[in-house]
C-alpha cells in the first residue's frame, strides 16, 4: 500500500506532516482533531521545499529538514508492508508500518474521508 506525505499547517501545532493512503483525500477536520488544532490546511506549494528540503512528490517524514510532528492515517497499521517516498520523486521505500511509525514518531488516527 502506497502512502503519500502531505505538508500541512495547524493553527496551534504549526507545520506538520499528514501521511495518508495515496488514493485517499485528507479530511482536514479529522486532521485538526487528531492534532488538537481548531483547523488544519495545506501549506502553499512554494513553501514545501524550504520547510522540508524536498520537492513536491518527494516529501517524506524521514530525514526532513526539521522534526515536524507527523500524523498517519490509522489504516497504515492494516498492512504488512507500506511504500512511502524515499525523498526523491519516483523513488519509494518499502518497510513495515511499525518500523515507519517508530522512526517517524507518527501518531495514528482517522485522517481520511
Amino acid at each position: 500500500q502506497v502512502f503519500k506525505t502531505l505538508v500541512c499547517r495547524g493553527d496551534h501545532t504549526g507545520v506538520l506532516f499528514a501521511v495518508v493512503p495515496a488514493g485517499a483525500e485528507l479530511d482536514f477536520k479529522a486532521a485538526a482533531r487528531l492534532c488538537g488544532d481548531r483547523s488544519v490546511e495545506m501549506v502553499a506549494l512554494r513553501e514545501v521545499q524550504p520547510l522540508t528540503g524536498y520537492i513536491r512528490g518527494g516529501v517524506t517524514v524521514l530525514g526532513a529538514r526539521k522534526d515536524y510532528p507527523a500524523y498517519a492515517d490509522e489504516t497504515i497499521e492494516l498492512f504488512d508492508v507500506i511504500s512511502v517516498s524515499a525523498g526523491v520523486r519516483g523513488t519509494q521505500l518499502l518497510l513495515a508500518p511499525s518500523d515507519y511509525l517508530r522512526a517517524t514518531k507518527a501518531r495514528t488516527g482517522p485522517l481520511t474521508r
